[in-house]
């Protein structure tokens, strides 16, 4: 142990990270740490016992996550600051990673409460690393929208970027974002499926866009934790833009509302817009460039 590093007993709140899957990815360190701590936080006590009982630590564990956060954060940091060592773990992963757990940081550091991070295992740097896809200017970004016209619009936002985008997905709408980064970013850019990372069913989806939608489609169900990265564009893709967006795209999404729901076109296309996060007034522009 180096000089100056706090051993586990001393009033600190100690943010280690667990598996994402594989249980042998975790620390010395982190074990260490588990066992000699007064209470482990956990975002789901069942969850987090499941590595407790593999590794025989007896710890005492409490709840806390994003419904009780607010008073367990205040409970915990009343222990700290009485002399208690706590351990903040989530069901996976860093916490605070799309995770409950800025909420006890922020406040245990407001009351002068010493953070120990107990780095390891995360989804998005396994994801990142294996993706082929440039490491040297990234951005992680959390889930994507659910909503469609907000996720579009968060596409729109980053197509000329030029680093490499991470989210996590949910599996009922990766099929969903794959067909909007078609239509936003354009068929050919390059993306990653990075799914169940560190488990036995480990996947790696690599290619155009539309190469890797059609792959998904052509699965019955879509299982399992996953992490979207989406390349920089590339040279040829710096010309994508409101033309690759509007022909066909706008244009035919204008006409299928119009046939399905029987309505007029400045109809069709107020939902048009809302759908893809652009004004009215933009998307009419657009529509009347494209014919």
């Amino acid at each position: 142990m180096k000089d100056g590093e706090l051993h586990a007993s001393a009033p600190a709140l100690y943010l280690v990270a667990t598996p994402i899957g594989n249980l042998e990815d975790i620390t010395l360190r982190a074990l260490r740490i588990l066992k000699e701590v007064d209470v482990i936080a956990c975002e789901d006590t069942r969850q987090t016992q499941k590595l407790l009982n593999h590794y025989a630590i007896t710890t005492r564990t409490t709840s806390y996550h994003e419904h009780n956060e607010m008073t367990r954060s205040a409970e915990l940091v009343k222990e700290m600051q009485e002399g208690a060592s706590v351990a903040l773990v989530t069901d996976a992963g860093m916490p605070g990673i799309s995770d409950p757990g800025y909420r006890l940081i922020t406040l245990a550091i407001r009351h002068h409460v010493p953070v120990v991070p107990i780095p390891g295992a995360s989804a998005f740097l396994a994801a990142l690393v294996a993706s082929g896809l440039p490491t040297d200017s990234f951005r992680f970004s959390g889930f994507l929208p659910a909503k469609r016209g907000e996720r579009c619009a968060a596409l729109e936002q980053i197509k000329t970027s030029p680093r490499t985008q991470v989210f996590y997905e949910a599996p009922h709408r990766v099929v969903e974002s794959l067909e909007d980064i078609c239509e936003v970013l354009g068929e050919s850019r390059h993306v990653v499926i990075a799914r169940e990372v560190t488990k036995l069913h480990e996947e790696f989806l690599r290619g155009r866009a539309r190469e890797v939608l059609a792959n998904l489609k052509a699965r019955e169900v879509v299982k399992g934790e996953i992490t979207l990265l989406i390349a920089k564009p590339e040279e040829s893709d710096a010309h994508v833009g409101t033309d690759a967006f509007v022909r066909p795209g706008l244009r035919q999404r204008v006409s299928q509302i119009m046939a399905e729901e029987k309505v007029d076109e400045k109809t069709a296309l107020k939902k048009v817009a809302k759908e893809r996060g652009v004004s009215k007034s933009d998307a009419y522009r657009e529509l009347q460039r494209s014919k």
